[in-house]
């Protein structure tokens, strides 16, 4: 099922939710008509599967890269370079399937438009609880507010993945990100 959704994901990312048809689905997959049917009642629940294993990876890949870390300060650090990374290249041409799905579906799915404010809820709670880590472990500057640098490095990341999609470097993304730390340093 992980490689079935994988493949989704590259589609719905590609592609959007409503430009990704069935039978485009379907041969990314490799599944046949009945099995994707047995495994999916539609298009809608394809793309909720893989967006949850979409966040759930993510997720995952964020906790790795952290770990690796110590102080807040270069927890953030890495955070940053993280989604710079993550935006520049063919990933970042591929594009992020929560701020794709924030952009295309927000308004139209209720149920995709809260699994995505959850997901971007997260991302900003992580920034500011790492903010607050740094300034407990006299990393990050005690006088800086944890909330208004927060909000201002979250939107830098999202707009690094919007970015991203019209094919950025990752030399240029990681000058980005570098800069965005001086919001912290």
């Amino acid at each position: 099922m992980d490689t079935a959704l994988n493949r989704a994901l590259v589609v719905f990312s590609e592609r959007g939710y409503h430009a990704a048809s069935l039978a485009e689905l379907r041969g990314a997959m490799k599944l046949a008509t009945g099995s994707l049917y047995k495994a999916f009642a539609d298009k809608r629940a394809i793309f909720l599967a893989t967006l949850d294993h979409y966040i759930a990876r993510r997720d995952g890949q964020v906790r790795e890269r952290l770990d690796a870390h110590h102080t807040g300060r270069d927890k953030l650090e890495a955070l940053l370079q993280f989604y710079a990374e993550s935006a520049s290249d063919s990933e970042g041409r591929r594009g992020c399937l929560v701020v794709t799905s924030a952009t295309e579906l927000a308004t139209l799915d209720a149920e995709a438009a809260a699994k995505v404010r959850a997901a971007l809820r997260r991302v900003e709670t992580l920034l500011r609880d790492l903010i607050r880590l740094g300034q407990a472990d006299g990393s990050i500057r005690p006088a800086l507010d944890p909330d208004a640098v927060a909000g201002a490095l979250f939107c830098v990341i999202q707009g690094l993945r919007v970015v991203g999609k019209t094919g950025r470097g990752k030399s240029e993304m990681m000058s980005v990100a570098k800069q965005a730390a001086a919001l912290f340093t």
